[in-house]
């Protein structure tokens, strides 16, 4: 039995709230100064795992990969305790917040990430065999381009498509394109680089 009706406007609020601050968590910020880095003012400016690799290598990058990882897992494995089940749109909604509270934290501004490690620790939660395979090939398409946004453009939009094959239900697949769009737009200026072949490697 679920500890409250998922419907329940109080307890769906709460959830969201707990989970966009969860998502505001500043992994790379904290990673990189322990390295001696400001993260947002060197690099590429942006506060995620690439950016602290390159600045700082693997080693510090990997710690903040898995932080952001942890903070979609957090968020949408709260919502399945709460709810009584895995594959819920609550958990997506609470995936979304993470991801959001990610990309757009309150306490930074509005400045934040990408939002790919987030989301995918929303996806572990959602679909763990789907999300192992996926993020095994974010580290076979990365060595093979040498570039983390191809990687992380190309198993985003692998989502969508392992619901529609393994999955077929309508609304987890409008769910996942929801947030498949909205990493797909934070990555815009990643987009552009790589078609004028200007995309940094890393």
């Amino acid at each position: 039995r679920s500890l409250c009706d998922w419907s329940s406007d109080v307890c769906s609020s709460d959830l969201l709230v707990f989970s966009y601050f969860v998502g505001t968590f500043p992994s790379a910020l904290l990673v990189a100064k322990r390295g001696g880095i400001d993260v947002t003012a060197e690099g590429s400016g942006n506060p995620g795992t690439s950016n602290v690799v390159r600045l700082l290598g693997w080693r510090y990058g990997a710690v903040v990969m898995i932080l952001d990882i942890g903070k979609g897992a957090l968020a949408v494995g709260t919502a399945a305790i709460v709810s009584g089940d895995r594959v819920t749109q609550l958990g997506y909604l609470c995936g979304y917040a993470a991801v959001i509270g990610h990309t757009f934290p309150i306490t930074r501004r509005f400045v934040g990430g990408k939002g790919v490690a987030a989301g995918g620790g929303s996806m572990f939660v959602l679909y763990p065999l789907m999300s192992l395979v996926l993020c095994s090939s974010w580290f076979v398409i990365r060595k093979v381009t040498g570039k983390s946004s191809v990687a992380s453009l190309v198993i985003t939009v692998c989502v969508p498509l392992y619901i529609v094959f393994f999955r077929d239900n309508r609304w987890e697949l409008l769910d996942a394109l929801g947030l498949v769009v909205l990493i797909i737009i934070r990555h815009t200026a990643n987009i552009k680089r790589l078609w004028s072949h200007e995309e940094n490697a890393a």
